[in-house]
């Protein structure tokens, strides 16, 4: 009989933890407080530089990494895991000990946001689908960067939240979501959809409508890592390389599930969504994807609202705001992130390593850790809950000075203060949301 999958995140519960839930919601909003006030009175013209910023990587380094070798290796990398898995996929028996769902959900979806930090977007070199459609283009003699179709600009990034949601509502909602049948028919609707996209559209496709690629991207914003304007590689401060991050229409949409699709997991561990779910008249699925699509409205609702109050408070209006001001949610749905879900990355991540080497679930070993237990004395209870108060806290102070730096580089200085109350009085709402998210579960 299969298990399922998931059944638990790691998070620690209230008892786990070494202050009491009303010291940790005391001090992260005062830790907004004096970050907005300090800021008001310190912090009076833009200091982000954005895409001209940085410094440069060394010469050797730099042309390593541009080069084409590197690049095609980055690709071949990608294949590789990715045939692992569909290897996993369609070769091995269903069966909890298949390791196809661990990689899938585990590796590589919870592991995606830690790697995207430390590197930038590097779904981008790995993504097989990139390959594959550089090499149909190859073969029917077609220049995959002059498609016959252009993206109109307001498309922006709508396709690419569609495509996260679909996934985080496979993760989350869908009925035996760790099945090798569910799996792979969801990726091969997934793959042939992205496919035939980049081929009319060529691909600039990936980089605007995969929700995978978006996803790593858009995290990736907050790496070290950057591409200066001229295209040099460089490092700089991560805020600057988010400042960079395109002022699309549908940006607020990918964070938007980024926010609400973690905070709709959380809220389904505590005791009233368990006892829910148990009496109501429908099913489980049907319940889950209301719940989900809420919860994402909600974020995205309340932001817009907040967002337009802004610049209506900065004499602006309020066109555009929405987008302007949606990157300073990205270090706040990744602290979340990083919150609900680097305790399974450790944890999970281990048991998928191991049930890796027997992809067959035939007593093979084929990268000598079949035999290896999961070390489960790696984190403590209270080491985990440290972590996912400081994250979640810390994201929410990048924001505040995300936004902050945003609002004095397009308004006045008055204006751009008076303007960003909204946008406070949304983070402190988000903060007292997410750490009672996390103390009742």
């Amino acid at each position: 009989m299969r298990q399922a999958l998931l059944p638990l995140h790691g998070v620690a519960s209230r008892k786990d933890l070494p202050l009491p839930f009303s010291y940790a919601l005391t001090a992260a909003v005062c830790a907004l407080l004096v970050s907005f006030v300090a800021l008001a009175f310190l912090w009076r013209t833009a200091k982000f530089r954005g895409a001209s910023s940085g410094r440069p990587l060394p010469g050797h380094l730099s042309e390593f990494l541009d080069a084409p070798e590197f690049r095609w290796g980055m690709r071949g990398v990608g294949v590789l895991l990715v045939g692992f898995v569909a290897f996993a996929a369609t070769a091995g028996p269903d069966l909890a000990t298949n390791p196809t769902a661990d990689l899938i959900y585990v590796v590589f979806w919870i592991g995606l946001v830690p790697a995207s930090l430390l590197f930038g977007p590097v779904w981008r070199l790995l993504n097989p689908l990139r390959t594959i459609h550089l090499l149909i283009n190859k073969a029917i003699g077609l220049d995959p960067n002059d498609p016959p179709l252009r993206l109109p600009r307001w498309v922006g990034y709508w396709p690419g939240a569609l495509g996260l949601f679909s996934f985080v509502w496979l993760e989350l909602c869908a009925p035996e979501r760790d099945t090798l049948s569910t799996l792979r028919t969801y990726f091969a609707l997934y793959g042939g959809i992205n496919l035939l996209g980049a081929l009319a559209f060529g691909t600039a496709w990936f980089a605007q409508c995969d929700g995978f690629e978006v996803f790593s991207s858009v995290v990736g914003r907050l790496s070290p890592f950057g591409r200066r304007s001229d295209g040099v590689i460089v490092m700089r401060n991560p805020l600057e390389n988010l400042d960079t991050l395109p002022m699309a229409p549908g940006l607020i949409g990918v964070v938007a599930v980024m926010l609400g699709s973690t905070a709709f997991d959380s809220f389904t561990a505590s005791r009233w969504w368990i006892n829910k779910t148990y009496h109501s008249s429908l099913s489980v699925t049907q319940l889950s994807t209301l719940a989900l699509l809420m919860s994402v409205g909600t974020v995205l609702a309340a932001f817009c609202i907040a967002s337009w109050l802004t610049g209506l408070l900065s004499l602006q209006g309020w066109s555009g705001m929405a987008t302007r001001f949606a990157h300073s949610l990205v270090p706040i749905a990744v602290g979340y992130l990083i919150a609900h879900y680097f305790s399974l990355l450790v944890f999970g991540g281990q048991e998928a390593f191991i049930r890796a080497s027997d992809p067959l679930v035939n007593g093979s070993n084929w990268f000598g850790t079949r035999y290896f237990h999961v070390n489960y004395t790696v984190l403590t209870p209270t080491s985990i809950a440290v972590v996912q108060v400081v994250s979640i806290v810390t994201g929410h102070v990048l924001g505040v000075f995300s936004a902050h730096d945003r609002a004095v580089r397009l308004f006045p200085t008055k204006d751009a203060i008076v303007g960003q109350l909204p946008m406070m009085v949304l983070m402190i709402g988000y903060t007292i949301g997410g750490l009672s998210l996390l103390f009742s579960s």
